[in-house]
């Protein structure tokens, strides 16, 4: 038997024990336009699944619908590249998100350009899971997030808050305008710190471009939204030490990221290479561990299925909207992306990573803590 049948038939086994049938009729199922996938995927993983995409050598009706079930069925555990064994050694060995090696996630992923986003996003620029408990579009859904951590934090008018990776700035406008508070955002992002700095113009707001360990100061509040994901294990210890540091003594800190099931030092290879380098998801152990003798968990609220319905919205704007933007977002580009979004949806959906959202007090507070929802 010929390699090139060997490496069809092992790959339409492995698709089968997902329900998956290569050029089958549903809409989960995938259709091979290049004889060279099997050997691609089979060789690189996850990575060569999404590069396969990217270049046209696959295609199905329904790409979070297929990428689900290759995850219910944990096919991504089970076919791994060499690439994929040397960045797990190599997260072992480097901090990879260390001053110099973390700011490439703001060169390459979050200074991609403002007109994507603001397509992408909606009217809130809020790149992090809406609140969809009472919303019924992404916008009330955003908002009533950022309101959700106002409460949880409790703010009141003339209070100090500092928010750690603060993206676009829609939570400190929000703190400021509804809440009366005074505020700092740090990002790496160059694009970011520009459009927020417009958007809060004529607030108590100061925006900076700055590495989250610069800080030395105190505020009354922390918040931080969708940047933990970007710390490093490694990190963790010092990231929350940074956050005592800055906190005072009757204070509360936020944190809202991304969890994952597992312990890991890494993210996805293809994630990684194309989407946010140098990142990896926090395990509830791992976040645990590293809050050990520097703060008390209050509250930890999980909602991760709004993720998926998040990442519905973006991507239902996104595909409206492609048309309209610049043609630097070509073709592989919009497969990149389709892949990215339908990737979180399934990972979401399947239940392999989470949205949690903690309240965390320096010494614990007296009578306990009344977590709004």
């Amino acid at each position: 038997m010929a390699t090139s049948e060997r490496l069809r038939r092992r790959v339409r086994a492995l698709l089968e024990q997902a329900d998956i049938r290569i050029d089958g009729s549903r809409e989960w199922d995938l259709r091979v336009h290049d004889a060279r996938f099997h050997a691609r995927v089979l060789a690189q993983g996850s990575l060569g699944l999404g590069e396969a995409y990217m270049d046209g050598w696959w295609e199905t009706g329904s790409l979070d619908g297929l990428l689900l079930r290759m995850m219910r069925a944990r096919l991504d555990e089970r076919v791994h590249g060499l690439g994929e064994v040397l960045d797990g050694a190599r997260a072992l060995l480097f901090n990879l998100q260390d001053r110099r090696r973390g700011r490439a996630v703001g060169e390459r992923h979050y200074d991609l350009g403002n007109d994507l986003y603001a397509a992408m996003l909606g009217r809130l620029m809020v790149y992090s899971c809406g609140y969809w408990r009472h919303a019924t579009d992404l916008d009330a859904a955003q908002e009533a997030k950022l309101d959700l951590c106002c409460r949880k934090l409790g703010l009141r008018p003339g209070m100090r808050l500092l928010d750690i990776g603060c993206g676009w700035g829609e939570m400190l406008r929000f703190a400021a305008e509804r809440y009366g508070v005074a505020g700092v955002g740090v990002t790496i992002s160059r694009e970011q710190a520009a459009y927020a700095r417009r958007l809060c113009a004529g607030l108590p707001v100061e925006i900076r471009l700055q590495d989250y360990r610069e800080l030395d100061e105190r505020f009354d509040r922390i918040v931080s939204i969708g940047m933990f994901e970007h710390v490093g294990v490694k990190n963790y210890r010092r990231y929350f030490r940074l956050a005592r540091r800055c906190l005072e003594k009757d204070g509360l800190v936020l944190l809202h990221t991304i969890g994952s099931n597992v312990s890991r030092h890494r993210t996805d290879p293809w994630i990684d290479r194309y989407i946010f380098p140098n990142s990896m998801l926090p395990s509830a152990a791992q976040i645990a561990r590293a809050l050990e003798r520097r703060f008390v968990i209050e509250d930890w609220h999980g909602f991760g299925p709004d993720y998926d319905r998040t990442l519905q919205a973006w991507r239902d704007n996104i595909e409206r909207a492609w048309d309209t933007l610049p043609p630097r977002y070509d073709q592989r580009f919009r497969r990149m992306w389709r892949f990215y979004l339908a990737a979180s949806m399934a990972s979401f959906r399947a239940r392999r990573i989470q949205l949690w959202q903690l309240v965390l007090s320096p010494d614990g507070l007296p009578g306990g803590y009344d977590a709004p929802r």
